[in-house]
């Protein structure tokens, strides 16, 4: 059921940051209403998930995860330049969630 529960966590910062990129620096309303609840119910998961979860593995899973579908969102539907480099990274940072998690950092 946590890993669940962080599954929610990071598809809702991962939605409020996409929405973040529509709010025009939060001067379009909705897209920074969205921006807004969408980080108020990613922090509020993600503080159920840490009642049960160590904090370095939980925070590892959520930004690393976070960061890498953000980083493809970008280069698959905003139009972003996808590079051999940025590529790479998003690898790096998925290897980088894997190991800590079957290197027993939970």
């Amino acid at each position: 059921m946590v890993y669940l529960t962080l599954a929610a966590a990071i598809a809702s910062e991962i939605l409020a940051t996409t929405l973040m990129k529509y709010s025009d620096g939060f001067s379009r309303l909705w897209p920074s209403v969205g921006t807004v609840a969408g980080y108020l119910v990613a922090f509020a998961l993600l503080a159920q998930v840490l009642k049960s979860m160590e904090v370095g593995s939980a925070y590892a899973i959520w930004s690393g995860v976070g960061t890498a579908v953000v980083a493809l969102v970008g280069m698959l539907f905003l139009g972003e330049a996808a590079s051999l480099a940025k590529v790479l990274g998003v690898a790096l940072v998925v290897a980088g969630v894997v190991t800590l998690n079957v290197g027993g950092a939970h």
